[in-house]
């Protein structure tokens, strides 16, 4: 026997997800990772008395993960981007319709690139 061959039973991760089944296994995978990561949050928080204080600071966390998500982007993206998000921003303040702003702000941006921007 080589030291190439595989007994049975001695399978790598790596050959069990480059076969047929690795996409649902990675899937699944995923899938028990996200319900844990959200079961633990709701056990955690039935543990912790919610002060106002605490009540602030979860109101505020979905507006400073989207910020931490696009800033990056936009500033990467040059020019273009921040000006395009910056648009968004104005259009938002503006008009209080989420898709009007994200469709003002992708139009910018795709019209500034289309003028070498």
């Amino acid at each position: 026997m080589s030291g190439g061959d595989v007994l049975a039973g001695d399978v790598l991760a790596g050959d069990v997800l480059a076969g047929p089944w690795g996409a649902a296994l990675a899937i699944l995978g995923m899938m028990a990772a996200t319900f844990l990561c959200r079961a633990s949050g709701f056990v955690l928080m039935s543990r912790v008395r919610i002060t106002p204080r605490i009540e602030r600071a979860l109101r505020a966390l979905p507006g400073s993960i989207v910020v931490a998500t696009i800033v990056p982007i936009a500033a990467h993206g040059g020019t273009a981007a921040l000006l395009g998000l910056g648009i968004t921003v104005l259009a938002m303040s503006l008009m209080r319709l989420e898709l009007v702003a994200i469709i003002a702000g992708l139009a910018a941006v795709a019209g500034m690139r289309a003028f070498g921007l």
